[in-house]
């Protein structure tokens, strides 16, 4: 069934009007009227008694209306409750992150993102691999490095502040580094740039 034509029908039951509906629907008194004529010859009855008054619905066209009442209802209802979800935070996020940001960091944090959104589940995946956002994987990834597909939405989260320690002892044997350039002299004890950590974005 036609429900372009249904949504017509409905209107002029409506209104008991093609004038009025036609209005509504800012179509032509003409349109309407052949949308109708179409409505009842694909279900083979007449959906109105035509009047000088107006537009009486038969009894077919009781039950028509009825159907199409009850479905205008649930369009409403839907739409309504389409409004309200993109303003509600709820559902299940697949959030995946290091070892040791995920445990040290963001899942000591959970509980108070859960008292503000009672709804929502977090699904904490916590592993050094990069999963693939585009396939599905997770929905969220967060990282300390720019990730490689590039139609993905990026979000600044935080800055992070990296420091360099030395014991007093080491410093008295090597003597304190004083630009960067004095860094090639000493040594330093870091994570290897082709370690698993550090190519996920530790």
């Amino acid at each position: 069934m036609d429900w372009d034509k249904l949504r017509i029908f409905h209107a002029v039951a409506d209104a008991g009007s093609l004038t009025h509906a036609g209005d509504a629907l800012r179509l032509s008194q003409s349109a309407v009227s052949r949308q109708i004529r179409a409505l009842e010859e694909s279900l083979n009855t007449t959906l109105f008694h035509r009047h000088a008054r107006g537009l009486i619905l038969t009894e077919q066209g009781e039950l028509l209306f009825d159907a199409t009442s009850s479905m205008a209802k649930r369009l409403d209802a839907a739409a309504a409750r389409i409004r309200d979800s993109e303003e509600e935070v709820f559902g299940e996020l697949r959030v995946t992150t290091t070892t040791g940001f995920g445990t040290l960091w963001l899942a000591p944090r959970l509980p108070k993102l859960y008292e503000t959104y009672p709804d929502l589940k977090i699904d904490l995946m916590l592993e050094e691999r990069v999963l693939d956002l585009p396939m599905r994987e997770a929905d969220v990834a967060i990282r300390m490095k720019e990730p490689s597909q590039a139609d993905l939405v990026r979000k600044r989260l935080m800055g992070v502040r990296m420091r360099l320690y030395a014991s007093p002892s080491y410093l008295k044997t090597h003597g304190e580094p004083l630009s960067i350039e004095d860094m090639a002299k000493h040594r330093l004890i870091c994570q290897n740039p082709r370690s698993a950590q550090v190519q996920a974005g530790l």
